[in-house]
């Protein structure tokens, strides 16, 4: 199958998957690696020269998104509790992202009003990172599946920075959405993992803006703000 970013080929118990070269996904292996199957599938083998890995499958492998919305927040949270962990090398740092999405999206065609306000958020908030914890950053309902260990994440994207920012793709999850459904999923995260509230809420439109920058994106970024 592919993915449009990787192909992914069913070998029995495993799961081939070879990443195209791109940014995103240089260090996904490294991060299932680190993780060790706490949390996420576990690696099984890798060979970094091509961009491949055995991966652990995950039965039935049920997406999260099949959970009704409240319920799957709640288990989303616990899987990122797992997630969070130390990390430095080698991993891109957000600090170091965001520096180039400040800019990036001036250049772009979206709201200037929206996209001035994420770019003064991003520059006061990139350097300022709380901590240092290895984030999935593409975390969402059809990346959490269920397994005989629990519910376990797949396909990261990762990076290296504050835990609010890894939040951004649950907040804005089962698109189109609406704004009552984001400030609910907002408060209990904030609520739950003890986040920043405001700094959650900057990430969540910034990384709207600067990930894909599509429609219902915009969107999610514009009710996020308030506008």
């Amino acid at each position: 199958m592919d993915t449009g970013h990787s192909l992914v080929i069913l070998a029995g118990d495993a799961v081939l998957k070879v990443n195209f070269p791109d940014e995103e996904s240089e260090h996904d292996a490294h991060a299932l690696d680190r993780w060790d199957g706490v949390g996420a599938a576990r690696l099984l083998d890798r060979d970094d020269a091509v961009r491949a890995m055995l991966v652990e499958r995950l039965r039935p492998g049920t997406q999260l998104w099949t959970v009704p919305d409240d319920e799957a927040t709640e288990l989303a949270a616990g899987v990122l509790e797992q997630l969070w962990v130390p990390a430095g090398e080698p991993f891109r740092q957000l600090a170091d992202v965001a520096a180039r999405w400040a800019e990036e999206l001036p250049a772009t065609s979206m709201d200037p009003r929206l996209v001035d306000e994420a770019v003064s958020f991003i520059r006061e908030a990139g350097p300022t990172q709380r901590e240092s914890v290895l984030m999935h950053q593409d975390f969402h309902g059809g990346n959490v599946l269920l397994s005989e260990r629990g519910w376990l994440a797949i396909d990261p994207k990762p990076l290296v920075g504050e835990r609010e920012f890894d939040v951004a793709s649950l907040i804005r999850d089962r698109r189109p959405t609406t704004k009552a459904a984001m400030e609910r999923r907002l408060d209990y995260l904030v609520d739950r993992l003890d986040l920043d509230r405001e700094r959650t809420r900057g990430w969540a439109i910034a990384h709207a803006l600067a990930w894909n920058g599509d429609s219902e994106m915009v969107e999610c970024a514009r009710l996020l703000a308030g506008r």
